[in-house]
């Protein structure tokens, strides 16, 4: 067994558990979604090089794309939840594996498999039903900013692959700092937060931004740019658990059902993942 790569894993699961808490979160902050979003990616920012030695911004094509790709994915995801409802945004975005398994093979050479291809239709059929009661047609404009986030979701995670042999997390610094720059005019604009709201402004900017990219960038070092979207997809069904707990809004059936489906192609696809010993290009030894 890949000891780097069962890590690696552990570590997306990790960054999964960190993303979930986004909803609850936000939902405590009394600001417009943009100056949320520009305050959560300073606060992320300066986590990350506080917590990173032997930072390099060489500007490179892949560290600026992974740059304003992450930047795109986390600004208009906080967008199209403002445009759409927050289950048409979550399943749109999660469209990302597919991007990632049909441009993996062109851009970086890593060829989806038909486990990868069985696994993202379960998933995908999983999270139809898990959100079915509260998806709509309508919001034609939030929709889209929803699968352009994934877009740019997928695009990141091949850009941050692209460094493997580097740090990517460069990237995902000047991306936070592109998302503050962009929700700065709305920061300025809005009223004054309580003491509650920015505890959970700086749990967003450290813990749900900055832990969970602290750990995907060293663990994307390890897996394919598809495994980087495959196991962290279990961050949507988690996230509602937490709504759960602290406000008590209990799950429909069909989406406990759709929950189950998600949560099993998931870990059938990590064990999988750890068990095939299948050499992950580029990746280097522990």
């Amino acid at each position: 067994m890949n000891a780097t790569h069962t890590r690696s894993v552990l570590q997306l699961i990790g960054a999964a558990l960190c993303w979930s808490l986004g909803g609850l979160l936000i939902k405590s902050i009394a600001w417009p979604p943009l100056a949320i979003a520009g305050g959560r990616g300073l606060i992320a920012a300066l986590f990350l090089v506080a917590t990173n030695r032997g930072l390099r911004f060489h500007f490179s094509r892949p560290q600026l794309l992974g740059a304003l790709c992450y930047a795109g994915c986390t600004v208009m995801f906080c967008v199209a939840t403002k445009l759409t409802t927050a289950a048409n945004a979550i399943l749109l975005q999660y469209m990302a594996p597919v991007w990632v398994a049909l441009l993996g093979s062109w851009f970086l050479g890593e060829r989806a498999t038909r486990a990868d291809w069985l696994t993202i239709a379960v998933v995908l059929a999983g999270m139809t039903l898990f959100f079915a009661d509260n998806l709509e047609l309508s919001h034609v404009l939030g929709n889209t900013l929803a699968v352009a986030s994934g877009l740019c979701f997928a695009g990141m995670a091949i850009a941050l692959r692209r460094q493997k042999e580097g740090s990517p997390v460069e990237s995902i610094i000047l991306g936070n700092l592109v998302a503050f720059a962009v929700g700065l005019p709305w920061m300025i604009g809005s009223p004054g937060l309580t003491v509650p709201g920015w505890t959970a402004l700086a749990l967003l900017g450290v813990l749900q931004l900055g832990v969970s990219y602290w750990l995907y960038a060293r663990a994307i070092k390890h897996v394919t740019a598809l495994e980087s979207m495959l196991i962290p997809v279990i961050e949507p069904v988690l996230n509602p658990v937490w709504v759960l707990i602290a406000l008590h809004e209990k799950p429909s059936p069909l989406a406990l059902v759709g929950g189950s489906i998600v949560l099993s192609a998931v870990t059938v696809r990590a064990v999988i993942s750890v068990r095939s010993h299948r050499p992950i290009p580029g990746a280097s030894p522990a």
